[in-house]
C-alpha cells in the first residue's frame, strides 16, 4: 500500500470517529515559510488559534487560518448532518502539518544567453481537529474564613529593620 493510500486511509478512519478535517492543496507559499506559522498553532483550542492567525502579519496566516475555518465548519455540517451536537469551543487541533506541493518550474534570463532555473515552491496545508472531553466540575468546598494572623509580628519584623538590626 503505498503512502499516500495510507495516509487517506488513516484519515477517513478518523473522519468515522468523528474528527473533522480539511486540507488545502497547492498553496502559492513555500512549507517552510508555512510550517513556522502552523507550530504556533499546532494543540491549542480553535478559537485562540483563530485569534492567532487573524492578528498575524504573515501571508501564511491567511490561508492556514482559511483551512481553520473551513474544518470548524465541516465539524459543524457532520454534526448536523448526524444530529449530534458540538460545540465549536470545546474543538482543538489535533493534527496540522504542512507537506511540500509541487514547485512550479520558472526560468530567469542570465548572463550570455543563459537561464537559470526558479522554482516557486507550494504548500499542502492539513488540519485535523478533536473535541475534547469536557471535565465534569466538581463544586469546591468553600473555604471557612480563618482569624486573620496577628499583625503584631509583622510590625515586629519592620520595626528591627528599620532600627538597623541585620537577620
Amino acid at each position: 500500500m503505498s503512502e499516500r493510500s495510507r495516509v487517506r486511509a488513516a484519515r477517513h478512519a478518523a473522519e468515522k470517529k468523528g474528527v473533522s478535517s480539511a486540507i488545502q492543496r497547492t498553496t502559492r507559499q513555500s512549507p517552510y515559510k508555512m510550517r513556522l506559522v502552523i507550530d504556533q498553532i499546532r494543540g491549542k483550542d480553535v478559537n485562540e488559534a483563530l485569534g492567532l492567525l487573524r492578528f498575524s502579519k504573515k501571508f501564511a496566516a491567511k490561508q492556514i487560518e482559511k483551512v481553520l475555518s473551513s474544518a470548524v465548519a465541516n465539524a459543524e455540517y457532520r454534526s448536523r448532518n448526524e444530529n449530534e451536537s458540538i460545540d465549536v469551543d470545546t474543538l482543538f487541533i489535533k493534527h496540522a502539518i504542512v507537506n511540500e506541493g509541487p514547485a512550479l518550474r520558472r526560468f530567469m534570463p542570465a548572463a550570455q544567453g543563459r537561464a537559470t532555473p526558479i522554482r516557486k515552491r507550494t504548500s499542502h496545508v492539513e488540519i485535523v481537529l478533536d473535541a475534547r472531553e469536557e471535565k465534569p466540575r466538581v463544586a469546591r468546598p468553600t473555604r471557612k474564613t480563618e482569624s486573620a494572623p496577628p499583625k503584631a509580628e509583622a510590625s515586629t519584623k519592620k520595626s528591627s529593620r528599620a532600627s538597623g538590626s541585620k537577620k
